[in-house]
């Protein structure tokens, strides 16, 4: 049994006081103070953790404004850190004090202007949804990251950030018109482009605006000089503060947002800005430049950047390889092939964008010939390229190398690249033999590395393999750290080209030099003269203590990892190996992962969510000196647990429960198994969590009642028509979902599958049959494996099935339903799992023994024997293989059809564990229906929200119909619903749940078809 957990770190006094009193006051947002929500925003995209002590999500800037003037009135001890979308690299937002989180609420888009070409939005606003949002007009937000897809405005602003295409696009403030912010005070401000008379002018005021701005004003002008000559001439200008753009070069206009843009929120708290927007170029082409050596791709790029090129970007083996193991290849990989002979070790992505089309293509045929020539001399490295034209493909190119940032945490080994000399910049012609030594350096400590990035701006991201759960490489990450920071300086760049300080400011005397570093203290002291706005990032302000700043040796995650035995952390290695991308995060709700995210929109209910309670919770056990493994085969007597219970019940605290509200959220839809650029697989360690919390804790009726459903629903189908007698009864509904909690619960199939095939004449036939067919004969034969759900609640599916296989002239076979136990799986009965995983494999190895294809039609369950069953059985599995339907069509040598240019197409709505698994099923489904003479086009969509049980479950009701809103509803509502088909059986069930609608799995269409052709009947 494992033990409670009630000793975890409390809020202070003040901080509680604060908290009880802002919701008296009438704060409208959410206020989170359990210790999993304060978990989940004390870590970021960098190595750090950080707990806070308390999380604000404030709704709009009226309720940042009463949070502040409440401190600043009452609360003076209290400090606030503002927080986006995390995805910094380096601690901007991280800090022990309470955060201010603008991403759950305050993500709309105000206002647009075509004609002056400018947007306003809110600070919460990811940048992918802006970009998504201006499409449609024609225009864009220029400024790229590679975590667009969950990096918000504000954290973009308070960062500076840029990436590719910088050389054109310039940083993120190039394009800030105007900010709206509140300051520490309470006061909000807007600042904006004005002359510097009006500027002036407002530094006569005295409220704590004038006071800035008269600060800003005499500052900036008297150190003018010594700003100009500190300041680097580079596209990645030094930020946190930019003094040196506060004025225009001829000190006639001044702009206070050029100070508040890179200030990582140590001055005000940004809730709103005015962006200038940049016309979509309507011409694109990207050539992908393949090199036999990396420092060859580098040397490379000053040539491309002199034609004139948008972007390139770089990327070396080490990203490539780990790019070529995952999921994302499948989308590039006819993009980037292999030379034949050769080795790829380096490769550049050059783009060249614009309105002029025969202009573009006559740049892109220059560099073409050019780089031909060099492949003819052999010379610069180059041994090929590869033209993209589409649109298309080159989004798809940029996605690999965006997911690249994550691949690396993916490395194999303890060390894990990891971000903290990532982002320095240095003078693009210089950037080669700067590598050069950089590679050396990071050689001298024996150290494996990634690189990739920015060549034509003279970044490049570079991430050290370190284990920093080993005190040893804690260390050396400080000393590469120091010795970084003294390589740059020699070449004359920055430490922090584009990913902000954070906990590096600590350098920034270094790079400033003291007396321009005491005016930017100045300007601290301005904006929060008690340093209470992200204290310890940027500068301390005059009065503060120095020592008060952050270190990059600073407490980070491995500091806390490093407490959980080695034997513990390599057999929970998901939630352990989550290195904070946040890819789970991703705002577009036609995305997979993660569904409860997007649904709920707090980060507890993610895979980073959980896999930062699983791993807090295992620190917790294992500060007790428990083991998991020797707890899992534990079984505690019913009276202890439910004396445990009772207690939990009357309100005992341990933080297994806080762990399981997040595990109960869970879909186990796997999708972040496969989209995670680390693979965590969150439904993997959340049933091995179940188990255990169920040795202390009673399980609920209801789960239960689902992991026994392959035992009871075979008896029920025996008297389908009395069953569904009693469940459409209103009363009957009401009971249920009362002592169960089960909800919408399905009608079984009538007429039954066996009644449905039984005039077939091979549907039926005893397995033991199939034995004494010759070996010619089995190659006729085809054995359906039954699941559950579609064998007694939609039987339809299966009797077409052996319909299909007959009209292709194969002899179906229905194998006796055999539990599957994928249902025991998500809900933690694991021991149980393994006997039925074990018995089913038994059996089905017997009949793969007679080299007969098996065949399944739900890709859950069958996704299972590929995937629960190898983990939990291993060696003992077997080597039996049961294929999806269009797995063993594809096959199935036909005579193609003619396709029919005016049919109208099918569209295929793609079980999420089957789209993520297996990302190439959709396009296998439409070449199978193509050989047919159809068209089938795949629909692009998120999760449905049933995910087996879960949308059966009261509990999880309201959340399984909103994540049938996000895209499954709106899809559906534009196209033709009897043109819809659906692979997953709980996929077609929500649809007739909420859309009143009965879809047809492919298999169903594929069948009308291929009997009309045929001259029968389906």
């Amino acid at each position: 049994m494992i033990p409670g957990l009630d000793d975890v770190p409390g809020i202070p006094p003040e901080t509680k006081r604060f908290l009880a009193e802002l919701r008296v006051r009438g704060f409208s947002g959410d206020i989170a103070d359990q210790y999993s929500d304060r978990l989940t925003l004390a870590t970021d995209n960098s190595i750090y953790q950080c707990l806070p002590e308390a999380l604000l999500f404030p709704r709009h800037s009226a309720d940042i404004e009463l949070l502040t003037r409440l401190a600043d009135e009452s609360f003076p001890a209290i400090t606030f850190t503002p927080r986006g979308g995390g995805t910094g690299t380096n601690g901007q937002s991280l800090n022990h004090n309470v955060i201010v989180d603008l991403s759950r609420y305050m993500h709309h888009i105000i206002e647009i202007n075509i004609e002056e070409r400018w947007v306003i939005a809110q600070a919460g606003v990811v940048k992918d949804q802006l970009n998504d949002y201006l499409k449609p007009f024609g225009f864009f937000f220029s400024p790229e990251l590679s975590t667009s897809n969950r990096a918000t405005l504000g954290g973009m602003i308070n960062t500076d950030a840029s990436g590719q295409g910088s050389l054109v696009y310039g940083k993120t403030s190039d394009h800030v018109i105007g900010l709206s912010a509140v300051l520490v005070n309470g006061e909000a401000i807007e600042a904006g482009p004005m002359s510097a008379a009006e500027a002036a002018t407002r530094g006569m005021a005295s409220s704590r605006e004038g006071h800035i701005y008269r600060t800003v004003v005499e500052r900036c002008r008297t150190q003018r000089a010594l700003i100009l000559e500190k300041f680097p001439q580079l596209n990645r200008f030094l930020t946190g503060y930019d003094l040196r753009h506060v004025y225009s070069d001829d000190l006639t206009e001044f702009n206070l947002s050029r100070i508040l843009a890179g200030s990582e929120g140590s001055l005000a708290l940004i809730t709103a800005a005015k962006l200038n927007i940049t016309p979509i170029p309507q011409v694109r082409r990207l050539i992908n430049v393949k090199y036999d050596s990396f420092d060859a791709a580098l040397r490379n790029a000053t040539f491309m950047v002199e034609a004139n090129a948008l972007s390139v970007e770089t990327v070396d083996s080490t990203v490539l390889n780990l790019a070529r193991e995952d999921i994302v290849w499948h989308s590039v990989s006819k993009l980037i092939t292999d030379i034949p002979g050769q080795q790829l070790l380096g490769l550049n992505m050059v783009e060249f964008a614009g309105d002029d089309e025969e202009e573009i293509d006559q740049r892109v045929a220059v560099m073409c010939e050019r780089l031909n020539q060099f492949i003819t001399a052999q010379q610069a490295g180059v041994i090929g390229w590869q033209l993209c034209t589409e649109v298309d493909e080159i989004e798809r190119i940029y996605a690999m190398r965006k997911k690249a940032v994550g691949l690396l945490g993916n490395a194999r080994g303890r060390g894990k690249p990891v971000a903290f000399v990532e982002d320095t910049c240095v003078p693009p012609e210089k950037l080669a033999d700067y590598i050069a030594e950089f590679r050396a350096l990071l050689d001298k400590h024996e150290l494996r590395y990634g690189m990739f990035g920015h060549v034509d701006a003279g970044v490049l991201h570079v991430r050290p393999a370190l284990d920093l759960t080993d005190p040893q490489h804690e260390i050396l990450h400080k000393h590469i750290s120091d010795e970084v920071v003294a390589l740059t300086g020699k070449y004359g760049g920055l430490l922090w080209g584009e990913h902000g300080k954070g906990f590096r400011a600590e350098y920034s005397p270094e790079f400033f030099g003291p007396e321009l570093y005491q005016e930017l203290r100045s300007i601290k002291t301005a904006f929060d003269p008690l340093n209470r706005l992200n204290p310890g990032k940027i500068c301390p302000p005059l009065q503060a203590d120095d020592r008060a700043m952050f270190r990059v040796d600073a407490v980070k995650r491995g500091t806390y990892d490093r407490q959980i035995p080695v034997n513990i952390r390599t057999d929970w290695r998901g939630p352990l190996e989550c290195n904070g991308n946040g890819l789970c995060f991703n705002y577009d709700t036609f995305s997979p992962m993660c569904p409860s995210w997007k649904i709920t929109q707090n980060r507890l209910h993610s895979p980073k969510g959980r896999a930062t309670m699983v791993r807090e919770w295992l620190r917790l056990l294992a500060e007790k000196n428990i083991d998991p493994a020797t707890v899992e085969a534990s079984r505690p007597g019913f009276m202890l647990r439910l004396h445990h219970t009772l207690a939990a019940k009357r309100g005992r605290y341990d933080f297994s429960h806080e762990v399981k509200a997040a595990m109960s959220g869970c879909l186990a839809c796997k999708a972040c198994s496969t989209q995670c650029p680390v693979k965590i697989d969150v439904p993997d360690f959340r049933s091995r969590f179940l188990q255990l919390y169920h040795t202390r804790y009673l399980r609920p009726l209801r789960d239960h009642i689902v992991a026994a459903v392959e035992s009871y629903t075979p008896l029920l189908a025996r008297i389908p028509r009395l069953t569904n007698l009693f469940l459409r009864r209103k009363l009957v509904h009401q009971i249920v979902s009362k002592t169960t909690g089960m909800v919408d619960l399905p009608l079984l199939s009538v007429p039954t599958l066996k009644q449905r095939v039984a005039s077939h004449p091979t549907a039926l036939t005893p397995a033991s049959r199939l034995f004494q067919l010759s070996e010619q004969q089995r190659t006729k034969y085809v054995v359906l494996i039954q699941d559950p759900f579609t064998s007694f609640y939609d039987a339809k599916v299966v009797e077409d099935a052996v319909k299909l296989i007959t009209h292709l002239g194969f002899h179906p076979v229905i194998l006796p339903f055999t539990p599957n136990g994928k249902a025991q799986h998500v809900k933690g009965f694991l021991q149980r799992f393994a006997h039925t995983a074990s018995l089913t494999s038994e059996r089905l190895n017997q009949i793969a023994r007679l080299n007969i294809p098996m065949v399944g039609v739900d890709p859950a369950l069958v996704l299972c024997f590929r995937d629960e069953y190898q983990r939990v059985l291993g060696d003992q599995r077997g080597h039996f293989t049961v294929a999806l339907m269009h797995e063993w069509l594809r096959s199935v040598p036909f005579q193609p059809a003619v396709m029919q240019p005016k049919s109208l197409p099918w569209y295929l709505f793609t079980h999420c564990t089957e789209a993520t698994a297996l990302p190439g099923s959709a396009q296998e489904w439409a070449m199978i229906f193509a050989h047919f003479g159809a068209r089938l086009e795949a629909v692009n969509l998120g999760c449905c929200g049933m995910a087996g049980t879960y949308g059966h479950e009261r509990i999880n009701l309201e959340n399984s119909r909103g994540i049938y809103s996000l895209s499954w509803q709106r899809k559906l509502e534009s196209l033709p619903a009897e043109r819809c088909l659906s692979t997953g059986y709980s996929c077609r069930s929500q649809v007739k749940r909420f859309a009143h609608t009965t879809l047809l799995h492919p298999l169903q269409a594929l069948l009308d078809i291929v009997a009309a052709q045929s001259g029968g009947q389906a």
